[in-house]
């Protein structure tokens, strides 16, 4: 068999990573028009993708900052809105572990929503090789570029764009795209029924934590019904 080269990995990430751009540009340009909207300047909102480069939590900061919320509880809620990439972190760490610090860090910092759902499957499903880790990185720089791009332009042209596009959907719909190829076994939709009603009757919770609540809430459902599964006779 084959071993997969650095160039295979990494083009076959940035490849399998840019189908999910579609509902990622429009986000960004959301975040761009939300970020100006909200009181920064061009420059802080264009920069703020780069430094916190998540959407969900960008949005959320751009919304409290706008709203005059204090520092502190601005920073606490893009905390916990983040301690999700917590969990990627911890179900890569296994493929990733043996790599130096220098590969490390960039690659967390890399570690989205949308770049984790295309790596981990390969990671998963395909068989190991020394140079995997280029497929993360494929699709990292992939996602990371397109959202800078993305920003960028809805600082730029945000105001000539109409309201009918509804823009603000593709948020919900890039989420939709992410989880919903990897729903095959029965825990999986017990995970995402569960994190969806958290999520729903969580929303007066503060500080944004019905994210949280919901994420952990569907990996303990969906890993109860995973181990309840696997000791059925025949399994």
């Amino acid at each position: 068999m084959t071993v997969p080269n650095r160039r295979t990995e990494f083009w076959t990430g940035v490849r399998q990573e840019l189908p999910l751009q579609l509902g990622v540009v429009p986000f960004g340009l959301v975040f761009g028009v939300l970020g100006l909207a909200s009181g920064l300047s061009p420059l802080q909102t264009i920069l703020l993708s780069s430094v916190l480069f998540g959407g969900a939590s960008q949005v959320v900061f751009a919304q409290l900052w706008g709203g005059g919320v204090p520092a502190p509880i601005v920073g606490a809620s893009v905390s916990v809105i983040n301690l999700r990439h917590a969990l990627y972190s911890a179900s890569m760490a296994p493929y990733l572990r043996t790599l130096p610090l220098r590969w490390r860090i960039p690659l967390a910092y890399l570690l989205t929503d949308e770049a984790y759902a295309v790596s981990i499957n390969r990671f998963t499903n395909e068989p190991a090789g020394p140079y995997q880790h280029y497929h993360l990185l494929g699709t990292g720089l992939t996602l990371w570029v397109c959202w800078q791009i993305a920003t960028i332009t809805g600082v730029v042209f945000g105001a000539t764009i109409p309201d009918s596009w509804s823009l603000g959907f593709a948020i919900p719909l890039t989420f939709i795209a992410i989880v919903a190829p990897a729903i095959r076994r029965r825990a999986d939709v017990v995970a995402c029924l569960t994190a969806g009603t958290l999520s729903i009757v969580g929303q007066p919770l503060p500080w944004k934590s019905w994210i949280i609540l919901s994420a952990v809430g569907g990996i303990l459902a969906g890993w109860a019904v995973h181990i309840h599964d696997s000791r059925r006779p025949g399994q």
